[in-house]
């Protein structure tokens, strides 16, 4: 019974032999509590403070700030003491960023994270493991959220006792503002991530969903969406000593539960994460990520317990493949480089199915107490063990070729602000200038009938390319897409990605007209263009035959010759963002 192998699973903390001889408490609040409470922020900053002072191996560094005022902070371990990220490259170290906190109500990583820190400085063994490997850890993420403390918005988690909310000070689903960056902390998430450039990225979370055996479930980043020098290495090396690891610690994994039904028995989805997410940003630059979900209703210990024997297996796993993945990360970025085409938009292939050992529990009805009607419940007294359907492989809907370059116009600062908040390389035209490039309208698209983390999503975007000659300015911006940026700015800039910055809103303006006609004074206007123009007069009779509605509509029938003559402004739906197809000697 998974349950029996739980309860015997190896206590957490420091080995009998250590390297320090300070006798600086370091036991963590989590420690000092009866295994049901979590640091709160300040107490989780005030001991990775005492943490540093115990130890010249750690720095605990305040980066910019976040929306509730308060720095977001970065604890790095280094044990030859180099705290510099470029010095660190150079001495062809890997750099494991772990992120706690992103979601404070799911705050097992807090914990587990300060207590593997403090053993991986005082047990010789582990502490060997860092040699070539560098931690970066943000012990809070989602400060505001974690100021706002409470005991009821988990509903459906089993402890602890306190936690805070999902919302950070603006109400904003950090785990959903990755691209968008509306908050400061993505913002100051972005120097650090850009800074660090981590090679392994870990964010520590608390699944929702069914009941079942497993404590830890595992998103790891979509293979199909990563380079595939990384995605090889990640499938076929990586994820299997991880499940094998945490196995043999008596905490078997299962895939993150994104059922394709009520119940896990007719099979789990993998998760495809947009660049809206941590890890589907962290893929743009070709940085492998996982997601860490414990089971919500595991008791907390367990789920701390489960955590630091992920990031335990994690980093052993680093520690072992360093140059390997050192090698393919390098190779991966040159790829990147060289890649001429894109995906954007992905679709389910639900053709491949694999089979996976899954530990759940009977999933019955009975009629409910609440309703009157039937209710789903598991049975934990009739679990069992079983392989399920698992549909991980997708394919790519919509595939776009890089330009040269994009141009784009300085008046949208948004876009530029949030370009430069990733490092981008861009240049300023030094005078103005007429460029022919290719352009695109907007021909079609939806929009979300409710708010979104602050927007009005749109989707299912349809574009129609034209090359035009058209006007910039000195000091527009010119992206060459010959930089680590690429697919980052691939993603961000072309309309139809599903995460694009056309798709959250940054460029609405262009969908409204501005200028229109008086009926009464186009009827003559419209006329004359139908006599000058018969192939016009042509299609304005097949639309009336096909379109009953619109037969019957004059305004619509002189709506559909105004989009057809000069007066109809040319800038309506043309999307901003020129693509440069050829490489040509702009003024720079």
């Amino acid at each position: 019974m998974l349950t029996t192998l739980l309860l015997a699973a190896t206590l957490l903390g420091s080995g009998p032999e250590t390297t320090d001889p300070q006798k600086t408490d370091l036991k963590t609040p989590y420690e000092k509590g009866n295994g049901n409470q979590t640091a709160t922020y300040e107490e989780a900053i005030a001991w990775y403070q005492k943490f540093d002072e115990a130890y010249d191996e750690v720095k605990m560094v305040p980066y910019g700030s976040t929306d509730v005022g308060r720095p977001l902070h970065l604890v790095i371990v280094s044990t030859d003491k180099d705290f510099d990220p470029a010095s660190i490259k150079q001495k062809n170290k890997r750099v494991l960023l772990i992120q706690n906190g992103i979601h404070p109500g799911e705050p097992e990583g807090i914990d587990a994270t300060m207590m593997l820190a403090r053993d991986y400085m005082q047990n010789k063994k582990l502490r060997k493991q860092l040699d070539n490997v560098v931690l970066a850890i943000i012990p809070v993420y989602n400060i505001g959220g974690a100021l706002n403390r409470n005991s009821h918005t988990r509903t459906n988690q089993h402890g602890p006792k306190e936690y805070g909310f999902r919302g950070n000070a603006r109400n904003l689903d950090l785990n959903r503002d990755y691209i968008k960056t509306d908050s400061r902390n993505a913002q100051t998430f972005h120097e650090i991530f850009r800074t660090w450039d981590p090679d392994v990225f870990m964010d520590n979370h608390t699944s929702n969903g069914a009941d079942y055996q497993h404590v830890m479930t595992l998103i790891a980043t979509q293979h199909n969406k990563m380079n595939p020098t990384l995605a090889k290495y990640l499938s076929g090396k990586m994820v299997p000593t991880l499940y094998e690891g945490m196995k043999k610690d008596k905490f078997p994994m299962v895939p993150y539960m994104n059922t394709i039904d009520e119940t896990p028995d007719k099979g789990i989805v993998g998760f495809m994460e947009s660049p809206r997410y941590a890890t589907g940003y962290t893929t743009l630059y070709n940085t492998i990520g996982f997601v860490p979900e414990t089971h919500m209703l595991k008791p907390f210990k367990q789920r701390v317990q489960a955590t630091y024997k992920l990031m335990e297996n994690m980093i052993e796993t680093v520690h072992r493949d360093a140059d390997e993945i050192g090698k393919l990360r390098a190779q991966a970025k040159q790829e990147t480089l060289k890649q001429k085409q894109f995906p954007l938009n992905w679709q389910l292939d639900t053709t491949k199915v694999d089979k996976i050992p899954f530990l759940g529990y009977e999933a019955k009805y009975k009629t409910s107490e609440v309703s009157g009607q039937e209710r789903l419940y598991y049975d934990r007294k009739s679990p069992y063990s079983k392989q399920i359907n698992y549909y991980n492989t997708f394919n790519p809907t919509t595939t776009v070729e890089k330009p040269v370059a994009y141009i784009i116009p300085q008046t949208w600062r948004e876009v530029i602000d949030r370009l430069k908040l990733n490092k981008v390389q861009m240049q300023q035209l030094k005078r103005d200038t007429t460029i022919n490039l290719e352009s695109y309208y907007i021909s079609n698209y939806k929009t979300s009938p409710r708010p979104y983390e602050g927007h009005y999503l749109h989707y299912d975007v349809e574009v129609e390319k034209r090359n035009l000659p058209r006007q910039f300015f000195k000091g527009d911006y010119v992206v060459y897409l010959n930089q680590d940026a690429n697919r980052f700015l691939v993603e961000t800039l072309e309309p139809q990605a599903v995460d694009s910055y056309f798709n959250w809103n940054f460029f609405d303006e262009i969908l409204m007209q501005k200028e229109y006609f008086s009926s009464y004074v186009f009827e003559d206007l419209a006329a004359d263009y139908l006599k000058q123009r018969p192939e016009l007069k042509k299609q304005l009779e097949e639309r009336r035959k096909n379109d009953p509605e619109f037969a019957k509509n004059a305004r619509a029938q002189l709506d559909f010759i105004y989009k057809n003559t000069p007066h109809y402004e040319y800038t309506h739906n043309l999307y901003p963002v020129g693509r440069l197809l050829k490489d040509i000697k702009l003024p720079l």
